[in-house]
């Protein structure tokens, strides 16, 4: 058989084909499906602007993890495929910082709603149940999965837990992956000396950062200063 010699130009390009269709699969790698995760994806940052509450990350194809959607944020997703919404917020939050009812958003979207309200709390307590409820949310989405809070704090805490017991990811490739979204544990910390994920894990994570802070000091009275931002607080409510 006669072999036709192939130009150099043909063959860099047929490489440049088989490297971008290797990429792009990477890309594209769908993570709500069960089992070991191999190689864990970055998060890609998406815009917050009239979306979501301070983050908003999608992490391979198909879950996104963000603050506080508005009800655009979550019409935009359901037209990029989410089909499950796991909402962490309380009740009372849903009730006093949220313009909108959230689950019939997402009921008239054609969406699964699934409410797994969490604040830290004896009665909102972050628990292993969390991650086992997070985990059967993934398992039985038909599509994408959208997992928010306020900030996405307790969100990156439970995604972080998830990982490491239910997909089997090395504690410190989670803990990355949640700190690119906002697991702000070099100075943030739960209520009770714990980090959340190490609630959900309920074992103790020493890499995981575990700030303190001081006793409270009694500080010498500061000159009242002018009003700003038109005369809101400065700084919102405690909310994450």
């Amino acid at each position: 058989m006669t072999r036709i010699p192939i130009p150099a130009s043909a063959a860099r390009w047929c490489a440049t084909v088989l490297v971008f269709a290797a990429t792009s699969q990477l890309g594209a790698q769908r993570l709500a499906s069960p089992g070991h995760i191999a190689r864990l994806p970055a998060p890609v940052p998406l815009d917050t602007t009239g979306r979501f509450q301070a983050a908003a990350v999608r992490v391979g194809d198909d879950i996104f993890i963000t603050g506080q959607p508005t009800e655009r944020g979550l019409a935009e997703l359901r037209a990029q495929g989410v089909t499950t919404v796991v909402n962490l917020r309380s009740p009372q939050e849903m009730q006093t910082a949220v313009k909108f009812d959230e689950q019939a958003i997402v009921t008239q979207l054609g969406m699964k709603y699934v409410y797994l309200p969490m604040r830290g709390t004896p009665e909102l307590p972050y628990s292993p149940d969390a991650v086992t409820k997070l985990a059967a949310a993934v398992a039985t989405t038909d599509g994408k999965v959208l997992l928010h809070c306020t900030i996405a704090w307790r969100a990156s805490h439970l995604w972080a837990a998830y990982l490491i017991k239910e997909r089997s990811v090395d504690v410190e490739t989670a803990l990355a992956n949640a700190r690119a979204i906002n697991l702000m544990d070099d100075h943030r910390m739960g209520t009770n000396g714990r980090q959340p994920v190490e609630d959900f894990l309920d074992r103790s994570l020493p890499t995981l950062g575990h700030p303190t802070t001081s006793a409270p000091q009694l500080a010498a009275p500061q000159p009242k200063r002018p009003p700003t931002n038109d005369d809101l607080p400065d700084a919102s409510p405690n909310g994450t």
